[in-house]
C-alpha cells in the first residue's frame, strides 16, 4: 500500500518541490520544527542513537523515555510510529541501503503494533540540505519511494528534508536542524542536541566506519542496549589518516565538508584511533561474541550487566 499525505498517494514522479506546494501543510509544519531552538537533552532516560543504528519501543518502557540522534547532515533521521499502539522507532540513515532499512523498521514497530486495529502508521523525515552533491535530495527520494513500496499504508505527517531544512550563510549551505528526539509517551518530536551519546561511542562509531548494515540496538521487552558483538578487519591505511591534518579529515571523510558540527573530526580521530587500538574486534573486545550488555540504573544511565546475570 502506499504513501499518504491527507489520505491521498503521493505522486512520486512529481519533483518534490511540486509536492510541497501542493500540500502547503507540510511546509507550514516544517517551519514550526525549523523555528523550534535545539533543546539540549540529557543523559536520563535518553537512548541516543548512531549513525546506521535504530531503535524501537513503546510508552510501556520503564527505561526509556526519549529516542534521539544528531550531526546529520545529509543523512536523514527518521522517526515510524504507530499511533494506536505508541511504538515508535527512531534510526538515522544514509543512503546505504534505504529500501532494506526502511523494511526492517517497518517490521520493528509492526511487532509491537496490530495494523489490522485501531491506529496508523505515521512518518516524521528530517535532515539533509540543499548540498553541492545533492546527497540529501537523492536521500529523501530514497526514503519516499522505499516508504511507498510497503505493504502498509503510511502517513507522511513531517517532511522537514534537504529544501526545506537549508540555510544560507555567504553562498554557503547548511543544515538548520542537524539532530531530532521524540518523547515516546507524548509523540513529540522537537530539535535536540545530546552532551553524552551513549555507551561504547566509537565502538558503534568504528562499527559505522568499517562498514556496517542498519543494525538494532534495544531490547525493548528486556529494556536493554545491547552492543554487538562486531567484527571488522584491519582498517586500511589507518596510520596514514591520523597522520592528516583536520583540513585533510574533512575533504575525504565527510560527504559534506563545509557544513560538518565543529566536533566532526575530533570524532573522526577518536574512531580512527580506537581502530588502531582494536584491529581484531574479536580478540580484544568481542572473545566470547557475546553483545555488550547496558541497563538504565536507577539515575536512568546506562550500566553495563554481567553476562553471567542476564
Amino acid at each position: 500500500m502506499p504513501l499518504l499525505i491527507n489520505g491521498e498517494r503521493i505522486d512520486l514522479a512529481r519533483p518534490t518541490g511540486d509536492m510541497i506546494r501542493a500540500y502547503p501543510h507540510l511546509e507550514e509544519k516544517a517551519k514550526l520544527l525549523r523555528s523550534r531552538p535545539a533543546r539540549v537533552v540529557e543523559p536520563k532516560g535518553l537512548l541516543y542513537v548512531q549513525q546506521r543504528e535504530f531503535a524501537v519501543t513503546t510508552p510501556k518502557d520503564g527505561s526509556v523515555s526519549i529516542l534521539g540522534s544528531d550531526d546529520a547532515t545529509t543523512c536523514h533521521i527518521v522517526v515510524l510510529r504507530h499511533t494506536g499502539s505508541g511504538a515508535t522507532c527512531l534510526t538515522h540513515c544514509d543512503g546505504s541501503d534505504t529500501e532494506a532499512e526502511v523494511s526492517l523498521i517497518m517490521s520493528s514497530v509492526k511487532s509491537f503494533s496490530d495494523t489490522t486495529g485501531y491506529g496508523r502508521l505515521e512518518a516524521h523525515l528530517v535532515g539533509g540540505f540543499n548540498d553541492d552533491r545533492q546527497l540529501s535530495q537523492k536521500l529523501t527520494n530514497q526514503l519516499l519511494r522505499a516508504f511507498d513500496l510497503q505493504p502498509d499504508d503510511v502517513h507522511l505527517v513531517t517532511f522537514c528534508v534537504t529544501e526545506l531544512n537549508d540555510r544560507e550563510e555567504k553562498d554557503i549551505h547548511f543544515p538548520i536542524i542537524y539532530g531530532i528526539a521524540v518523547n515516546v509517551k507524548t509523540a513529540e518530536i522537537f530539535p535536540a542536541t545530546f552532551p553524552e551519546k551513549g555507551p561504547d561511542e566509537d565502538l558503534r562509531s568504528a562499527h559505522i566506519l568499517t562498514g556496517a548494515t542498519l543494525t538494532n540496538i534495544y531490547d525493548a521487552k528486556m529494556e536493554q542496549l545491547h552492543i554487538g558483538p562486531y567484527f571488522w578487519r584491519p582498517f586500511p591505511h589507518v596510520d596514514f589518516w591520523l597522520e592528516q591534518d583536520d583540513k585533510e579529515i574533512l575533504q575525504n571523510l565527510s560527504t559534506s565538508p563545509l557544513a560538518e558540527p565543529p566536533h566532526f573530526v575530533s570524532h573522526i580521530r577518536s574512531t580512527l584511533t580506537f581502530l588502531k587500538e582494536h584491529p581484531f574486534p574479536s580478540r580484544s573486545l568481542f572473545p566470547d561474541r557475546k553483545p555488550r550488555i547496558y541497563k538504565k540504573n536507577e539515575e536512568g544511565l546506562w550500566e553495563q550487566v554481567c553476562s553471567d546475570k542476564i
